[in-house]
């Protein structure tokens, strides 16, 4: 059977198989095996979306929001080891967060005691200028909400939006010429480089997500790399 990326089946013993390499991706798969908790389309989803981000920034704080389990934190942890900490934040932690984070300090024993896990409405949590504000499909208008905490703190930010809702999320009067879900979109980007963003805009692979939109920002000021 072909394996899916895609796939929402939780990563098991049984998957080890599948990660039999020295590549960070594969190392990384194999903790989420042992741990046992993960959702394999996560695994892709973070993995795809932190790379890219620290191809374009490097140190900060890590701020993870609508974070679940917090694997895009640690990924972002592991791929550039300058970045002091992180805070993975949701309305609620799941339980089995503890027991990712766990399997993934064995492996790298240096994330001990370098990530946060915080339950909290996102609004609470204040932005500095030199965090990296990360979200993965936080749904709807969520989206919107990592964006404006972002920008209120001119910290660099990069968002992977799903659950497009034109209820509450602006298209920008676009949707004749587009779909709703890209309309949506590219208000928000175009918003961002309104608010003194250099944006870049990419995409994950669509073999894990049809939602693979990936919206990166920086303040002007601020360098892009390091």
């Amino acid at each position: 059977m072909r394996f899916s990326r895609s796939s929402r089946a939780r990563l098991t013993e049984r998957d080890l198989a599948r990660f039999p390499g020295e590549t960070l991706l594969d190392r990384v798969g194999r903790a989420a095996c042992h741990a046992g908790c993960l959702p394999r389309k996560e695994l892709y989803e973070a993995w795809e979306t932190a790379r890219r981000v620290r191809r374009l920034f490097r140190g900060g704080r890590i701020v993870d929001l609508a974070a679940g389990h917090g694997l895009l934190a640690q990924l972002m942890l592991i791929l550039d080891d300058t970045s002091p900490c992180a805070l993975a934040v949701d309305a609620v932690v799941p339980a089995s967060a503890a027991t990712l984070h766990q399997a993934f300090v064995e492996r790298w024993p240096r994330l001990a005691g370098r990530l946060t896990f915080v339950a909290s409405p996102l609004e609470l949590i204040e932005i500095l200028p030199g965090d990296i504000v990360v979200s993965v499909h936080a749904c709807g208008g969520m989206t919107d909400v990592v964006l404006q905490l972002a920008t209120i703190g001119r910290a660099r930010v990069a968002v992977l939006p799903c659950c497009h809702d034109v209820d509450v999320c602006d298209t920008g009067a676009l949707s004749g010429w587009m779909d709703d879900a890209l309309a949506i979109d590219v208000v928000r980007a175009r918003r961002l480089a309104t608010q003194g963003y250099r944006i870049w805009t990419q995409h994950i692979p669509q073999d894990i997500t049809p939602k693979n939109r990936l919206l990166i920002g920086a303040p002007v000021d601020a360098p892009a790399a390091s």
